[in-house]
């Protein structure tokens, strides 16, 4: 506990110098560093316990406390076993999946979710938190793709630097992750990916760039799989050359949990902490490891042997004493807080900003809790909690709040609200020691649910079917892809049949990935509503009645087929001891484009309970110079009867270019809040930059002179003005 009472940033002179926090933190850390034993410097760049490092308690500097994840903070384990540790006083807030916070298109609301999940991380004394992800939504059938924020690296880049600086001002290490390339996790720990520099720099990079040279994130986590044939926790492209040279980045890099295979790898190519590896024979359950880590006594054995450098050990220390001093021995730190109403509000908030109105003909939604006298709800996922299950990502709630119990709090007595659970998965209640409490236990045949609910829909005035994925095996989970693009456990029968007997049926998809709508020319609603966490009830309440109009976009595109998706339509999915991305730079709405593929549902798509129009579109100028700049506008107007948000996006086309580019690629977007009548003139910013694509033969990034559209619009396949000009 040294550094988190401390002593309130005194300059008492007679502080060693590496306490004394009113001197450079430069100056500090070389005063640590030349303080301490071989022994004392190795065994910080190790893990001790499941989740912690060693400090130097000889010289009071603490331990570094990790936890997961990116949308809240795990309860905890035993010190060295993966069991409950059984404390009751750990329950997190949920906060929704990064998919959901992605949607919201809104950097505002991406700093809300750093600063509370941050407040929480501190409030359980944790140092370093395991998050977040911004890998690359490459394939529907990616299991964690939930946990990621989407497919444009743009929109990731966005979204991922509010959340980093608000969780580090709570003296909080936000540790970005998986870098680089874990696009899949079937064979995760030792598939290698092959990818052109182009696809690697302009798709997969980008987000993980934005964290470093704009958040300042102070910790990267390392990926499973390999690149060039080294795994990414130690990787001389990926950490040495490109995150630490390139970039510049000033933190740690932090393996994933057994991502470690090599000690010499992992000294010379760019790890600085290594966690969870079971080394030297030794089961994955097995206690007291951590001596026989690759970065433990093999490590300390290389250097007194001679066969490692002492200034590779120093930098990596210096890096471990950086993170030190800004978090665990940061006295300056608020004191954060857990479960607070605030949390709570903005978890509640995040999900309804999120969830997308996919379709909405007839105006079925919202409902009117009045006007709908019999309200049948319909679906598994509508009673089921979502918080426990889907790997390191898993979550101990105070309360979730279900769907069902979210509708029942909605409506007023005039409105009856009936349940039919209409399909049944493989349920659990129980994951990684954490119970539901849940008995979601059931005697009835599949076609006997769908015969009751059926019947119930006949005499409801408005019907509600809720499912999509869960957590489990096989779904939306880490360590393991879908096993197929469609719904589960028949839900497609299930939705078919209440579309025969009930014409107000919406269909509300939990889920973060995307799914085969086969029933959609059937259905007239869909809402996206992702998982939500803690408030996912009362969030999706709100959309559904009204009192939050839905303003999320997609961040990925939805294919009709799965194979209309470019991993697999190039038929490289998962792969096996290598996987090739041949689509290269055509990821999403890029290969739709490009193939003129009409998707299902297209990125940025999301409709409103209110219009807009998009229009007047111009640029201040016809020609753009090297160094300078292009104003584009547009006029956004709300056309309907009730307040609302629409997003308008910014794309820009090269009509001339020496090599394959996109049709158009996102380059700006702002999400604007209208009352009915009220317009708002929206202004980007065109620099070259914006123009410039990676050429892999110079290995920089170039600008080409020649012709480029600005396209604005609602969604990437809803342009509604663009205008030409040229970069001189």
């Amino acid at each position: 506990m040294t550094g988190c009472a401390g002593n309130g940033g005194s300059t008492d002179n007679n502080l060693p110098p590496y306490q004394n926090e009113s001197l450079p933190l430069e100056e500090r850390i070389e005063d640590a560093l030349s303080r301490m034993t071989l022994e004392e410097k190795v065994a910080m760049l190790h893990a001790q316990s499941k989740f912690s490092s060693a400090g130097v308690p000889r010289l009071g500097i603490p331990e570094i406390w990790c936890t997961d994840g990116p949308h809240g903070i795990r309860p905890e384990v035993l010190w060295d076993e993966w069991n409950q540790a059984g404390w009751t006083n750990d329950s997190c807030t949920a906060f929704p999946a990064l998919t959901c916070l992605a949607a919201t298109w809104n950097p505002e609301m991406s700093a809300l979710f750093g600063k509370s999940i941050g407040e929480e991380a501190r409030y359980r004394e944790k140092d370093v938190l395991l998050g977040p992800g911004v890998n690359i939504y490459r394939t529907p059938l990616n299991g964690r793709n939930f946990e990621y924020m989407g497919e444009d690296p743009y929109l990731s880049s966005r979204m991922v630097v509010p959340y980093i600086q608000q969780v580090q001002k709570n003296g909080v290490a936000a540790c970005v992750k998986h870098f680089a390339l874990n696009n899949q996790e079937t064979n995760r720990q030792s598939v290698d990916v092959v990818v052109d520099d182009r696809a690697l720099h302009e798709i997969y990079l980008p987000a993980f760039k934005a964290a470093v040279e704009q958040g300042g994130v102070w910790a990267v986590m390392g990926s499973y799989n390999k690149y060039k044939g080294q795994h990414c926790c130690h990787n001389q492209y990926l950490l040495n050359d490109i995150l630490k040279r390139d970039w510049g980045f000033d933190g740690v890099v932090i393996s994933d949990w057994g991502g470690v295979h090599d000690t010499k790898q992992a000294v010379e190519n760019g790890l600085d902490m290594e966690f969870g590896s079971w080394t030297n024979g030794l089961t994955w359950g097995a206690s007291n490891a951590y001596d026989n880590y690759y970065l433990a006594h093999p490590y300390l054995e290389m250097l007194k042997r001679g066969e490692a450098d002492q200034a590779t050990l120093d930098d990596k220390v210096r890096r471990v004493l950086r993170l030190n001093f800004r978090t665990a021995m940061n006295t300056h730190k608020p004191f954060g807080s857990l479960n607070s109403p605030e949390h709570l509000a903005a978890a509640r908030r995040i999900a309804g900003e999120g969830m997308v109105l996919l379709k909405n003909d007839g105006k079925v939604l919202p409902l009117d809790p009045t006007a709908t006298k019999r309200l049948l709800v319909v679906g598994e996922n509508a009673v089921r909690m979502m918080t426990v299950g889907g790997g390191s990502s898993s979550l101990k709630v105070r309360h979730e709040c279900t769907p069902l119990e979210g509708i029942l709090t909605a409506v007023g007595p005039e409105c009856e609200v009936s349940f039919e659970r209409g399909y049944v998965s493989d349920a659990t209640d129980t994951y990684d020691g954490v119970k539901t409490g849940q008995d979601l236990s059931e005697t009835r045949s599949a076609e006997r649910l769908i015969a009751d609910a059926v019947k119930a829909a006949r005499s409801a005035d408005a019907v509600i079917f809720i499912g999509g994925l869960n957590k489990n095996w096989g779904q939306d989970c880490e360590s393991t892809d879908r096993a197929s693009y469609g719904l589960p456990y028949g839900q497609d029968r299930v939705i078919e049949a209440l579309a025969e007997v009930n014409p107000h049926l919406a269909v509300v998809l939990v889920s973060g990935n995307a799914v085969a709508m086969p029933w959609i020319d059937r259905v007239p609603a869909v809402l996206e509503a992702w998982f939500s966490g803690s408030e996912t009830g009362n969030a999706l309440a709100d959309v559904l009645f009204g009192r939050v109009n839905p303003s999320g976009k997609l961040p990925f595109t939805f294919p009709v087929r799965l194979e209309e998706n470019a991993a697999h339509a190039m038929g490289e999915f998962p792969g096996g001891d290598t996987v090739h991305y041949n689509e290269g730079i055509f990821v999403g709405y890029r290969w739709h484009d490009a193939k003129a593929i009409r998707p299902l549902f297209a990125f940025g798509h999301g409709l409103s309970y209110t219009t807009f129009e998009i229009g007047n579109v111009k640029a201040d100028r016809t020609s753009l110079t090297a160094n300078g700049t292009l104003r584009v506008t547009a006029d956004v107007t709300n056309t309907g009867d009730r307040a609302g948000a629409e997003v308008v996006q910014l794309y820009i086309g090269d009509a001339e270019s020496t090599l394959p580019r996109p049709v158009k690629e996102l380059k700006g977007f702002e999400k604007v809040m209208l009352d009915p009548g009220q317009t708002r003139t929206v202004e980007f910013t065109v620099t070259p930059e914006a123009l410039s694509y990676y050429d892999d033969t110079k290995h920089a990034w170039t600008a080409e002179p020649g012709r480029f559209t600005a396209y604005v619009g609602a969604a990437s396949d809803d342009i509604r003005g663009q205008v030409d000009f040229t970069l001189e």
